[in-house]
């Protein structure tokens, strides 16, 4: 699956343009493109601020998602670790038609990029990852952003999923339709929706080395927070975790939330079958490589 094509270019001189226009005091920072992906462009802004830009209009909406609900989410997880909340908002000029945002620059690489996206993440990542799905899976208010296609009932993914692991290039792809199956004829989700990230995959968890080793530095790109099922967030034991860790994952998160059982984490690993396969069909190498890992995880333990 090719990466959609851009809708806009977002470039430095834009991005200069931009900040000139609507925050000057900005303007003069060094600028340079960080990273280009599905849905924005990053631009860093100086030594500790990035500018965050949709490149298609799918994206737009996405981006206003996070202005309006990061402040309220990082009010619940900011103890346990950062979150992107933007400093400063901008407003469609110059030609460029959407909204976007200045976030801070945090520290770290996703990772999904350490060696090749081959390396799972270890304990102290597990340990912040248990702590931070803890915090954020607390009831979502009625106007919670809605998303057709994360945190819902996995049966009404059943055919995009199957199609997608029919296409051909995702590994082991009949042994991963026998889980998603079995995942999607599980019950639903009981209790009110919970607030979800909705895309907690090693490329939107920032991952920093200090004295002590790996550690969780930022959790970032909220653009498919949504109310629902945390069962898609459960997910990344084995999108980002190694067994050891995703053991410990698996133990705190279930202690610190009692409404979770095998049905809840059945329901994970059809997640993670979801957005595995999806990271597999993607023309990103480092994607793939990190669908390969993921996909032997779940069908290996």
């Amino acid at each position: 699956m090719p990466t959609p094509r851009a809708e806009v270019d977002v470039d430095v001189p834009l991005v200069r343009a931009l900040l000139t226009d609507q925050h000057p005091d900005l303007a003069d920072r060094p600028l340079a493109v960080v990273a280009n992906g599905w849905d924005n462009v990053v631009v860093r802004v100086g030594t500790d601020l990035a500018a965050r830009l949709p490149r298609r209009a799918a994206a737009a909406t996405l981006i206003e998602h996070e202005q309006r609900w990061l402040p309220e989410l990082a009010a619940l997880v900011g103890d346990v670790v950062p979150l992107p909340v933007p400093l400063h908002t901008g407003r469609p000029a110059l030609g460029y038609p959407w909204s976007w945002s200045v976030v801070p620059w945090f520290p770290g690489v996703p990772a999904g990029s350490r060696d090749d996206g081959q390396r799972a993440a270890g304990l102290p990542v597990a340990r912040s990852l248990a702590a931070f799905v803890a915090a954020l899976h607390v009831p979502a208010p009625a106007d919670a952003p809605v998303n057709p296609v994360r945190a819902v009932p996995l049966h009404t993914r059943s055919q995009a999923v199957l199609e997608r692991l029919a296409s051909g290039p995702v590994p082991r792809a009949a042994e991963l339709a026998t889980v998603w199956r079995t995942a999607a004829d599980l019950p639903t989700a009981a209790g009110p929706p919970v607030w979800v990230h909705g895309d907690l995959h090693p490329f939107n968890l920032l991952v920093d080395t200090g004295p002590q080793g790996d550690h969780l530095s930022a959790v970032v790109d909220f653009g498919d927070v949504t109310a629902g099922d945390s069962a898609v967030d459960l997910a990344t034991a084995w999108l980002t975790l190694d067994q050891e860790a995703r053991a410990d994952f698996r133990r705190r998160v279930t202690a610190a939330d009692a409404s979770l059982d095998e049905h809840s984490w059945g329901r994970a690993r059809g997640w993670a079958v979801s957005i595995a396969s999806a990271l597999a069909v993607s023309d990103e190498p480092s994607f793939r490589a990190v669908a390969r890992r993921a996909i032997d995880a779940v069908l290996d333990g």
